[in-house]
């Protein structure tokens, strides 16, 4: 990811942060020498010092195979808005986009239920504590016929992150003045991913004061 100074971000926490809270991720990886997508929930977990992100594709989704081999990228990204040159103080300015992402880069590691009952057992478990806590009493009073089915359907995988990138696109590159004024006019903005730009300038704006 092309990241100018200004919209580095490398704080391991604070990126850990933003991906759990924008869990739905772009999952890419080369198969057959061509980029494949999947668009798909991600559970990000923190054991010791790594990060690891949890979740599954459906069997017939090709991209799994391309696990374990070559290195696949979660794209994580969340609110972003249309930044117009009209609110620089310089008049000859030109339009922008305000932003934020992460790209967490690593080798998935295949799971699957005749391999590893255990694992994919966890790996469910995890996923139903992230995003449906209380269906968990529901999935194990179903029938282990149906439950095995379910997952004999899907691969999971579970993978490391072995390199983090962060940016955050919040005109850091602009004055102080210019920076108030996009931030106050995208908290009046009737888009709400406009106003959560506006409120994540706003933070920015005061650690750095």
């Amino acid at each position: 990811m092309y990241r100018q100074t200004d919209f580095q971000e490398d704080k391991v926490d604070k990126l850990f942060d933003f991906m759990k809270a924008n869990s739905f991720a772009t999952l890419v990886s080369i198969v057959d020498g061509v980029p494949c997508a999947s668009h798909i929930p991600l559970v990000a977990v923190l054991q010791g010092n790594d990060i690891k992100l949890i979740g599954h594709l459906a069997k017939q989704n090709s991209q799994w195979q391309a696990f374990e081999a070559y290195e696949s990228l979660a794209i994580f990204t969340g609110a972003h808005a249309y930044i117009s040159p009209t609110l620089y103080e310089k008049h000859e300015s030109v339009p922008t986009w305000n932003y934020i992402a992460v790209h967490a880069y690593g080798v998935p590691k295949i799971i699957t239920l005749n391999d590893s009952p255990e694992s994919m057992d966890k790996m469910i478990d995890e996923m139903i504590d992230t995003y449906e806590a209380d269906y968990k009493s529901h999935w194990h009073s179903l029938s282990n016929k149906f439950r095995d089915g379910m997952m004999n359907g899907i691969v999971g995988f579970e993978m490391t992150v072995t390199r983090l990138e962060g940016k955050y696109k919040l005109s850091q590159n602009r004055s102080q003045v210019d920076r108030q004024n996009v931030s106050n006019t995208l908290l009046q903005s009737s888009d709400p991913a406009a106003r959560a730009v506006g409120a994540e300038m706003k933070q920015n704006l005061e650690v750095n004061e």
